[in-house]
C-alpha cells in the first residue's frame, strides 16, 4: 500500500467519488466483518458499492488518475466476501464491492448470461426455473460469479470451468475484454485473472435442458449432504485449504489430531477437519495463527505442505 494514502486523499478519493456515484454507494471506515463470512476483519477506508459496468469504469478512472493502480495493493475487489479474511486493521485503502445489485441474470435458450455480482445459489435458482441443467453443483457454494470465476470454484464433481462459455473482463485501464473458456486457463482453483491484473463484470454459462424435478432433487440432495458434512451453522470461508495433489487437507489435519483444535475464538471444525470456523468472538488474528499453526503442525506430522485457499486481504506478509 502507497504510504501517501493519508486522510487528504481519503477526502479528496471521497470528494471525487460522490460526483459519480450516489452518497449510499461510497462508505467510510466500513466495518468489514460486515461483508465477510467470517464475519471478522477491522475496517476499509473507502467501500464502494458498484452496481454496474459503466460505475466501474468510472471509478477505476479517478483511482488511475489519483496514482492507485495497483490491484490488490491501493484498491482490492470484493463479491460476496465468502473466500476471504480480512485483517482485524482493516483494509488501508479502497475496496470496490460489486453487489448482488451488480448481478443481473439474463435466460437466452439455455445460456445464462450473468453479471459478476450474481450469487451462485441465484444463477441456480434461476436455471432450476428455467429447466436448465449443470449448475446443480454450485447451488450451494456462497460465493458470487465474480469470485467463483477467478478461483474456479467447484464441488461435488462440478467446476466453472464445465459451465462457463465465455467471460467478459475488464482491464485496469477500464478496456473491456471477451475470452472464451479455454482462453481463461482455468485449473485446480485458478484462472488467468490469478496471472493478469482483471476484474470479472459478466460471464455466459452454457447449461443444457433438463427436468426440473430431477434439477430440484439435484439440489435437494446436495443441500443435505452439505448439512451433514459442513458446518454451516458457523461463520467460515468454506474449504479453509487448497487438496494437496495426492492427498484430502481435511485427512492430514484430522491425522495430525487438530479435530476441534482452537486459537482464541477460531476452530479447527469438530464436524469438518478441513473447515476453520469461528465458533464466537473470533480475531481475523485467530483464525490466521489457527492457519499457520494448522500448516505447522501437518507439515511435521505428514510431511505435506498444505496452502490457505483463503485469499488474505489487509496483512503485512
Amino acid at each position: 500500500m502507497r504510504a501517501e494514502f493519508d486522510e487528504q486523499l481519503k477526502q479528496k478519493l471521497y470528494q471525487r467519488l460522490s460526483g459519480i456515484l450516489q452518497p449510499e454507494q461510497i462508505l467510510a471506515n466500513e466495518n468489514m466483518s460486515a461483508h465477510t463470512t467470517f464475519r471478522v476483519g477491522g475496517g476499509a477506508d473507502i467501500f464502494v458499492e458498484i452496481n454496474h459496468e459503466s460505475a466501474l469504469q468510472k471509478v477505476l478512472g479517478v483511482l488511475r488518475e489519483e496514482g492507485l493502480t495497483r490491484l490488490n495493493e491501493d484498491f482490492y475487489l470484493l463479491g460476496n466476501g465468502s473466500n476471504v479474511l480480512v485483517s482485524d486493521r482493516g483494509i488501508r485503502g479502497v475496496v470496490l464491492h460489486l453487489t448482488k445489485t451488480y448481478g443481473r441474470i439474463q435466460v437466452e435458450g439455455t445460456r445464462l448470461v450473468c453479471e459478476a455480482g450474481a450469487t451462485l445459489a441465484a444463477i441456480a435458482h434461476e436455471a432450476y426455473e428455467n429447466g436448465l441443467t449443470g449448475f446443480e453443483f454450485a447451488s450451494g457454494i456462497p460465493g458470487s460469479l465474480g469470485g467463483a470465476i477467478v478461483m474456479n470454484a467447484g464441488a461435488y464433481g462440478g467446476e466453472m470451468r464445465h459451465v462457463v462459455q465465455c467471460v467478459r473482463l475488464m482491464t485496469l485501464a477500464g478496456d473491456v475484454v471477451e475470452k472464451s473458456v479455454e482462453e481463461m486457463h482455468f485449473g485446480y482453483r485458478h484462472s488467468l485473472i490469478k496471472e493478469e491484473p482483471l476484474i470479472v463484470t459478466q460471464a455466459t454459462l452454457a447449461l443444457a435442458r433438463g427436468s426440473k424435478q430431477e434439477i430440484r432433487g439435484k439440489m435437494e440432495e446436495l443441500a443435505a449432504r452439505r448439512r451433514e458434512k459442513q458446518p454451516l451453522e458457523y461463520p467460515s470461508a468454506g474449504s479453509t485449504f487448497k487438496r494437496p495433489e495426492g492427498y484430502f487437507a481435511a485427512k492430514l489435519i484430522e491425522d495430525a489430531g487438530l479435530r476441534g483444535f482452537a486459537v482464541g475464538g477460531a476452530q479447527v471444525s469438530e464436524k469438518h477437519c478441513g473447515f476453520v470456523v469461528n465458533k464466537g468472538g473470533a480475531t481475523a488474528g485467530d483464525v490466521r495463527e489457527l492457519i499457520t499453526q494448522i500448516q505447522q503442525r501437518v507439515k511435521a506430522s505428514a510431511q505435506v505442505a498444505i496452502e490457505p485457499e483463503v485469499i488474505m486481504l489487509g496483512f503485512d506478509s
